[in-house]
């Protein structure tokens, strides 16, 4: 585990420019990747088979451009995107709610050390020791989207925790991609009001990689 902190040049310059940088950041893993160019996919943790189906689609083709792909590591959603990238030999890089002590969830572990494995990164301002409790994964999500030059929601119900990542997204001027889904799945409900709001319809890589 390395420890880099704000004032350090290996610190990641995206996240200076964010609302409450961290001032520490705990890393294994290649931390020199943290400066790539990245786009955060993140999504509802009870995820569909549509759901993971197109978000390790995105993910893939993304990471096959050299993208870096950026999550959260939880069930669902951000466990494809790691996925996805990993499936492509590309980088990916996870950012905990928790102290590297308590991997969350557990089932991760060996996504966790794939991803470390791979030439990827596992990141947290947390220390070590501290448990993953729920306060922390909305915080979090400002370093994910902090870390990202786009994010993108594939599959979220209205109260999902990755539409704060969106709204953080938004806050920073970043772009927002949601991928749109069936009006009658709850899932859905989340990507479709982002769409209404704004947010670029997406289907497959093209509609991303087109913004940049």
């Amino acid at each position: 585990m390395k420890v880099i902190e704000i004032t350090q040049k290996e610190y990641p310059k995206s996240l200076l420019k964010i609302y409450d940088p961290p001032k520490k950041l705990y890393v294994m893993g290649d931390e020199s990747i943290l400066n790539n160019f990245g786009i955060a996919i993140v999504g509802s943790r009870n995820a569909t088979d549509y759901g993971r189906k197109i978000t390790k689609s995105i993910s893939y083709g993304l990471a096959k451009k050299g993208i870096n792909i950026i999550s959260g590591m939880a069930k669902g959603i951000d466990s494809e995107a790691h996925i996805g990238a990993l499936l492509a030999k590309g980088k990916t890089v996870a950012v905990l709610g928790s102290g590297f002590d308590y991997i969350y969830p557990k089932e991760n572990i060996n996504l966790f050390w794939k991803i470390i494995e791979n030439g990827g990164a596992v990141i947290t301002e947390y220390e070590k020791n501290v448990r993953p409790i729920p306060t922390n994964f909305p915080k979090r999500n400002r370093i994910i989207s902090g870390l990202s030059s786009g994010v993108v929601v594939t599959e979220a119900t209205e109260k999902s925790g990755s539409l704060i990542t969106a709204d953080c997204a938004l806050e920073e001027g970043k772009e927002i991609f949601a991928v749109p889904g069936s009006v009658f799945s709850r899932n859905s409900k989340g990507t479709n009001e982002l769409i209404k709001q704004g947010a670029k319809l997406t289907e497959n890589i093209f509609d991303i990689l087109e913004e940049f």
